[in-house]
């Protein structure tokens, strides 16, 4: 009896655990949270909308970002903290955020 129960428990636990487990979040999620003051959660607020625009397009804007000096806009100082690889994971997270 007490094996059986055991047993049981252990099964519960391991279907519970496998059930619980969601898919990691992206990558680019965690950088997307410093933008949430101007572009609002997930990007979908603010100055400018970033949700569901094209992953191009937003890595083009920040790279130009970049380029510009940093004292005419909070953005170009914003966008020289990036790598060019956070800058894709940026633009392909907020591309996947639905409007």
């Amino acid at each position: 009896m007490y094996r059986s129960l055991v047993a049981a428990s252990l099964a519960a636990l391991f279907m519970c655990s496998q059930t619980a487990s969601a898919a990691p979040p992206h990558p680019g999620r965690l950088l997307a949270s410093n933008c949430f003051q101007c572009h609002g959660t997930d990007g979908r607020k603010g100055f400018e909308e970033l949700s569901g625009k094209s992953s191009s397009s937003i890595y083009q804007e920040m790279k130009e970002m970049q380029a510009k000096a940093a004292d005419k806009n909070i953005m170009n100082a914003h966008a020289r903290g990036y790598s060019d690889n956070e800058i894709w994971l940026l633009a392909d997270y907020f591309s996947k955020v639905p409007r």
